[in-house]
């Protein structure tokens, strides 16, 4: 629909029937209320709203966040708050932060709390019923970045105490450039973008009727078939790193020692360099990444390793490989055919230098 939703006439009023009803259909897959739906342009600016629109209304108070969150959270919070008011929850060797260590965060009272469901770089599943209900009982609003969550785990807001829920249309293949951010209805989070009022005064601007509409039917299919597609790429992911460790003895597979998400496998190859395996990589069909693909190629260590404990020699010495909806056991066949041989041959031409 052309329409504009905010518009009164004919073809505004369809545009507002296909923006309200994904918003009822992305809602009920979550388990919120549809006036609870707030979209956006994506998952970082579902996070900047939820950090930013809690600092806001904060006064001060400061914020809390893991050592190894996504930059869309870590950054928005240096930039919302000074220095000295942001606290971290330290992360294991594993990837888990530790909930153990929230309580002495609490006090003085943080203005949000924000931990990803799932880290985007290692997989990790953090303890989020845990983390959000401990806020819950102190008082204080709790955030979490689920975008690499939302269809590959149940995530249901009527089940978890979580008061701000961030979810991007493009990891559960959707359209790229539309997100969509929960805010519980009590939650009080100040606008981000002004101009118009859309999206109850939080996102100003005219609606993205045709992006709303991808992220609400996206939604639907991940979570439809959650569990069976799941099931088969974890098994995909298993043959691969059991396979690859076979041929490759020294390879570490960072956070094997947690529950991850089924698709994300994050792999050290001593000896060798994101920078230089990445492209060989690429050269023989394989599309891997070093960390988040949203940071621009940038082949610095992963500053999530780091806050894993990894030296950055090893951080730089890793690599993501991610799994979709479409690998096939053939792709990952022809993955431990050849990363060894690409291994190899790199770490001959170290060796020669």
């Amino acid at each position: 629909r052309f329409g504009n939703p905010s518009s009164v006439h004919r073809w505004g009023r369809e545009a507002r029937a296909a923006l309200d009803d994904a918003r009822a259909r992305l809602a009920a897959v979550i388990g919120a209320r549809a006036s609870e739906i707030i979209f956006t342009r994506g998952g970082t600016e579902s996070d900047n709203l939820a950090v930013f629109g809690r600092v806001r209304c904060g006064k001060g108070a400061p914020v809390v966040c893991s050592a190894f969150e996504h930059k869309a959270v870590l950054a928005a919070a240096r930039a919302a708050v000074e220095e000295r008011a942001l606290r971290l929850l330290p992360v294991s060797g594993d990837g888990v932060v530790d909930s153990d260590a929230l309580p002495s965060l609490l006090e003085p009272r943080p203005c949000v709390v924000s931990v990803m469901w799932v880290n985007n770089e290692v997989g990790s599943i953090q303890p989020i019923e845990q983390l959000a209900t401990r806020c819950r009982e102190a008082g204080v609003p709790f955030h979490t970045d689920a975008v690499q969550a939302l269809g590959k785990l149940r995530v249901r807001v009527d089940e978890v105490p979580v008061d701000l829920l961030s979810v991007s249309a493009h990891k559960i293949s959707g359209p790229k450039g539309v997100g969509a951010l929960y805010v519980r209805r009590g939650t009080a989070v100040a606008p981000f973008v002004h101009g118009g009022g859309q999206e109850r005064g939080l996102r100003s601007g005219t609606e993205d009727v045709a992006g709303a509409v991808g992220l609400a039917v996206a939604a639907e299919l991940a979570d439809r078939d959650r569990e069976e597609t799941m099931r088969r790429l974890g098994t995909l992911r298993d043959r691969l790193e059991a396979a690859l460790r076979e041929r490759m003895p020294d390879l570490v597979v960072n956070a094997a020692g947690v529950p991850r998400s089924p698709i994300i496998s994050n792999l050290c190859v001593p000896g060798t360099d994101a920078e230089a395996l990445l492209p060989a990589l690429d050269m023989e069909g394989i599309a891997v990444s070093s960390g988040s693909a949203c940071s621009s190629g940038a082949f610095a260590a992963s500053s999530v390793l780091i806050a894993m404990g990894l030296s950055p020699e090893l951080a730089r010495a890793s690599i993501r490989i991610s799994l979709g909806r479409r690998t096939t056991a053939e792709e990952i066949d022809h993955a431990i055919e050849i990363l060894p041989q690409v291994v190899q041959r790199l770490r001959a031409l170290a060796a020669s230098r």
